[in-house]
């Protein structure tokens, strides 16, 4: 079984001959601490700890053109600068990837602002789309034996970052209609932009990403939710299944458990990371909802930078019993921080790949 198939089995509760091993993330930081203690600095980390291969078709389904960036204020401790995004953020130096910057400035305020900053920049036949030689790359990749994804927007996520969440959660009640006009635009510049590559291409799988939860819940109502963001999801996913892309993620951190039925009802198959730390029950859920939907994560990454002893505890009461219902792979519930060792983080991976290569073995261990 190739890479590919075996992705293809793993996500449609099929019989693969052992689950996908989806790459895990990792901070930079963690990544220099591991080189520190003995990984080497000229390997290829996925093919170093075994992962699978995945990658995603390179069309660019950001602002184009991107915002000027520009500093404002900076010294030692913190800049105060405009991103790409348009975002004016207050941004702490001492590791900036394991902290949020403080948002000080959003770009769209208002109907006049979206439609004259950032609308513009959501034009789907930007010529910088597309990669240059893309006839090309359609060669390369026609006769693929690894899973190749496209990705497929956001109808929370980006205009909760262009207009701020408290920001958007007053405009769903002051000005629905704009709301309504921002992700239904989103979702028409989804369709536009990415059906050369689905038609050229045929994706294996496609990803949406929202991060759209904390540890109590999403961040807009599911009231809320099945307004102005799932007709956004069901056109979407109608114009993917249409073209036999039927493996369709989201990337949301937080507790989604709320709103999981209606991301089903707008036609996503499944979700990760799934966080332990916002009380997140992987195998709660998949006994409710059984074969119909599939789960990747739920390994809480706090526990890796303890004793082995506690990550086996962690991996062996859920990854068997999970890999044997099917619709599920293993991962850490989002990326790996620098707090874990090498030694403890080749000791969880070990483990995995024990358990997937016979996972009857270890059920009830």
């Amino acid at each position: 079984m190739n890479t590919r198939e075996r992705y293809l089995q793993t996500m449609n509760f099929g019989h693969p001959d052992r689950i996908f091993f989806l790459p895990q993330w990792f901070w930079g930081s963690t990544l220099e601490r591991w080189h520190n203690e003995g990984l080497p600095r000229d390997v290829h980390v996925d093919e170093y700890f075994g992962f699978d291969r995945y990658q995603t078709i390179p069309v660019n389904l950001g602002l184009l053109p991107a915002f000027e960036p520009e500093i404002y204020y900076e010294d030692a401790e913190y800049s105060i600068h405009r991103r790409a995004d348009g975002c004016i953020v207050k941004e702490f130096e001492r590791r900036p990837e394991m902290s949020m910057p403080q948002w000080l400035e959003f770009p769209v305020k208002g109907r006049e602002s979206w439609e004259r900053d950032l609308k513009p920049r959501l034009n789907p036949h930007s010529p910088a789309r597309y990669p240059l030689w893309w006839d090309d790359y359609v060669r390369t990749v026609r006769d693929r034996d690894y899973p190749l994804g496209i990705m497929a927007g956001s109808y929370y996520g980006w205009p909760r970052n262009w207009i701020g969440m408290e920001n958007l959660s007053y405009l769903m009640y002051d000005d629905p209609a704009l709301v309504h006009d921002i992700c239904n635009h989103v979702a028409d510049f989804i369709i536009e932009t990415i059906q050369r590559a689905v038609v050229d291409i045929k994706p294996d799988f496609a990803l949406f990403w929202e991060d759209m939860a904390m540890k109590t819940g999403p961040l807009c109502s599911p009231a809320q939710f099945r307004e102005f963001m799932l007709p956004c999801y069901q056109r979407v996913c109608e114009f993917l299944d249409t073209h036999g892309v039927t493996v369709r993620l989201v990337d949301s951190d937080g507790n989604n458990d709320s709103i999981i039925p209606l991301f089903m009802e707008g036609g996503v198959t499944g979700i990760y990371p799934q966080e332990v730390a916002a009380e997140t029950d992987t195998i709660a859920l998949r006994k409710q909802l059984g074969t119909r939907f599939t789960f990747i994560g739920g390994i809480d990454k706090r526990v890796l930078a303890r004793g082995k002893a506690e990550i086996e505890r962690e991996v062996l009461s859920k990854v068997p019993w999970l890999i044997l219902q099917g619709g599920y792979t293993v991962f850490v519930d989002h990326a790996v921080p620098p707090d874990v060792s090498l030694e403890n983080f080749t000791f969880y991976w070990d483990l995995v790949k024990a358990v997937a290569s016979n996972p009857e073995q270890y059920v009830n261990t």
